[in-house]
């Protein structure tokens, strides 16, 4: 599309111009007078998208190409059959355009129709692109920096045990349906033992009515890390009753894909003000557990929080003061920060008296990762499992099974463990 035919404004007062308005009541109805009226919205889209985020996209661009080089290595490395991606990250990963286009598309009717002013379809379309296409870039380097440590430990002789199927999710969506909270996948190493991921747990567990609602609550309620991970087989996280109601990570792993991301807050207010149905006791347990570990991660009193809090008043976090409190209520045996960018001294030494481990300036280099990866290499056990699923070429396993039916041995592991007898092993 050429700049002549990118003038958007231009093309604004056109669709303005097309579009009838009926009221109705207290609606107002658009009524569409020209068939090309759709494709004029949908220039409008790509040309207001191109000129506020033109630089931006060609950022994500690069970025997904680092994602897709990490995610055609995995296949390969644990031939995989497939895998997935969070909804909204499929989408903009497979179009960034496209997808920045759909978080705007009602605002332009609203304008059409007379809902909205000019400044207002401006501002309110700025915010939708932006906040979809940071949280986007977000959510890349969060898969790239999860399959690039993936990559480096299959490099170590680790190996795919579950799922068994071999078609990663990475994502949770229907994952706690059946009332758990299963890994995304557990790697195996015949020396080391099993590592479980869970990424981007805990989620909440379905329900269907105020008793289970109360027993969930407050998986609702609880911070949610970019990684944790477990030593051993672990089909299962949750941990109701304790807070957080999760079982204690080994690991755990936050990403940072932003250069200033030190200097950013996040509004917690949302964590406090979501309305607990009939589960006001856990909401009570949940808030006295958040508090202590706000307290502890500002270095303030309780009361201070709970002021803020029960007053209505937002409380605005620093996002190192944030995986600092990730820290402080999930106590894992280590936590490490993985930073696209370099993170200043002093950032870096507040969060390494805390006990959070940095490794910084990884752009989109998987051997910047090592230390990462060596650390979890390290909690690989082989607790929580009896048995070991190994891969064989399909004609070792035909010669196991035709030794299984010439020795009279009931399957391939008595074969393995005949063989390995006989050989004094």
């Amino acid at each position: 599309m050429s700049s002549t035919e990118c003038n958007w404004e231009e093309i604004l007062t056109e669709v303005r111009k097309l579009v009838l308005v009926e009221a109705s009541s207290d609606a107002l109805i658009p009524s569409i007078r020209d068939t090309k009226i759709s494709e004029l919205i949908s220039r409008f889209r790509e040309c207001f998208i191109l000129d506020i985020l033109k630089h931006e996209l060609a950022e994500a661009g690069r970025w997904l190409k680092y994602v897709d080089s990490e995610l055609e290595f995995l296949v390969r490395r644990y031939r995989l059959s497939g895998f997935s991606l969070p909804r909204e990250f499929k989408s903009f990963k497979e179009d960034p355009l496209s997808h920045l286009k759909k978080k705007i598309f009602i605002y332009v009717y609203d304008y059409a129709r007379g809902k909205i002013g000019f400044k207002d379809l401006v501002k309110k379309c700025s915010s939708a692109a932006y906040t979809s296409l940071r949280t986007n870039m977000r959510s890349a380097y969060q898969v790239w920096g999860f399959t690039a440590i993936l990559n480096y430990l299959s490099e170590n002789e680790f190996t795919m045990h579950f799922p068994e199927h071999r078609y990663l999710t990475i994502d949770r969506a229907g994952k706690q349906k059946t009332g758990k909270i299963p890994p995304n996948i557990v790697l195996f190493n015949p020396r080391r033992g099993f590592i479980s991921f869970f990424y981007e747990a805990p989620r909440p567990l379905s329900w269907e009515d105020s008793e289970d609602l109360r027993v969930v609550w407050s998986l609702y309620t609880t911070l949610r890390p970019d990684l944790l991970v477990y030593s051993g087989k672990v089909m299962d996280i949750v941990k109701l009753g304790s807070y957080p109601p999760v079982r204690r990570p080994h690991i755990l792993v936050e990403f940072k894909e932003l250069a200033d991301w030190h200097d950013r807050s996040r509004d917690l207010k949302s964590y406090f003000k979501k309305t607990p149905l009939t589960a006001e006791e856990w909401r009570s347990k949940w808030l006295g557990g958040l508090y202590t570990g706000l307290a502890d991660a500002l270095g303030v009193k309780k009361s201070e929080i709970k002021q803020s809090i029960e007053g209505g008043r937002s409380l605005r976090i620093k996002e190192y003061k944030l995986v600092q409190l990730y820290t402080s209520l999930y106590k894992p045996k280590r936590a490490l920060l993985v930073s696209r960018a370099v993170v200043p001294s002093t950032i870096r030494s507040e969060l390494e008296n805390s006990g959070i481990e940095v490794v910084d300036d990884v752009g989109f280099d998987r051997s910047r990762l090592k230390p990462v990866a060596e650390v979890i290499d390290e909690f690989g056990s082989f607790q929580g499992a009896d048995y070991v699923s190994v891969d064989l070429p399909v004609e070792t396993v035909v010669k196991l099974a035709e030794f299984a039916e010439k020795t009279g041995l009931r399957d391939i592991s008595a074969v393995v463990s005949e063989l390995l007898r006989r050989s004094g092993s």
